[in-house]
């Protein structure tokens, strides 16, 4: 049989579907955002800087015609997640995807580099918070909907290249991020190794359910850090480069789209090969 050659041009779409994209206000999340529109999603943007997130939706509405809805939304505070799905729900009557994509670099960058020798259990809770309990709670809050669901749904967490492989601490000598010094701190590894383990947790959980549980895992994108982080970084890489946040949304549609109807559970990593090294 002659396959349908429409029926696989438009298996990418995401028309009229419902997607929630947290930290859509971010580097990445504004591009996510723009993808979904783009295949035809309902996009709620959601971000704990309400002023980020209603720009985004200005700028999808003046280059796309498209229009997309700003949430203020803190995803570490369950309250604040369980309020806005519910309103997202009452809108429009269900959810069909959740991006589940935001995290934190703490209120301070230079606590969020310390060392692990000095590093303030403050900000290592701050940084879960959000990173991994902010995570659970929109998976949670989203999950009570879709169980509802007869068509299920679509869940993707994004992770980071750190949370399945270590930093190598040599490429960190004279390294910055937006003038402070960096290197990868063990609180952010830890809580994007945890994002695949919950991803994993869930696919098992809601299979049942017609839901989709995947991880999206982006490797090193260029967003501020200095010329000598970019060369020693590119060095490990095949490609020879860091990524550009807009070479992350291709394989975001893929994940939420029916072209992955049989894939739950699985870590799709964009990391220039980084990984095979």
């Amino acid at each position: 049989m002659k396959p349908d050659l429409k029926s696989l041009e438009n298996c990418f779409r995401l028309d009229q579907k419902v997607a929630i994209v947290t930290g859509g206000g971010g580097i990445l999340g504004r591009q996510f955002c723009s993808g979904l529109a783009q295949f035809g999603a309902i996009v709620c943007i959601c971000d704990i800087n309400i002023e980020a997130a209603q720009k985004v939706s200005t700028e999808i509405e003046q280059q796309f015609g498209l229009k997309s809805h700003p949430y203020l939304l803190d995803v570490s505070n369950e309250e604040s997640a369980e309020s806005v799905i519910d309103d997202i729900e009452r809108r429009f009557g269900s959810i069909d995807i959740l991006h589940n994509n935001a995290a934190t670099k703490s209120s301070s960058l230079e606590k969020f580099f310390a060392k692990v020798e000095t590093y303030d259990p403050e900000t290592w809770h701050e940084v879960m918070s959000v990173n991994v309990t902010g995570m659970f709670n929109m998976a949670k809050a989203v999950g009570k909907k879709m169980v509802n669901q007869e068509q299920g749904g679509c869940v993707v967490q994004t992770s980071s290249i750190y949370g399945i492989l270590a930093p190598d601490q040599r490429i960190y000598s004279g390294s910055r991020y937006m003038g402070t010094e960096i290197n990868t701190p063990a609180v952010y590894s830890v809580s994007k190794a945890a994002v695949v383990g919950l991803t994993n947790y869930l696919s098992t959980y809601w299979a049942d359910k017609k839901i989709r549980v995947n991880t999206l895992t982006p490797g090193g994108v260029s967003s501020g850090q200095n010329d000598v982080f970019a060369q020693k970084y590119s060095q490990r890489v095949p490609l020879g480069r860091m990524a550009e946040a807009h070479e992350m949304v291709g394989a975001l549609i893929f994940l939420a789209s029916p072209a992955a109807s049989y894939i739950t559970g699985q870590n799709l990593v964009v990391d220039g090969g980084l990984g095979v090294w």
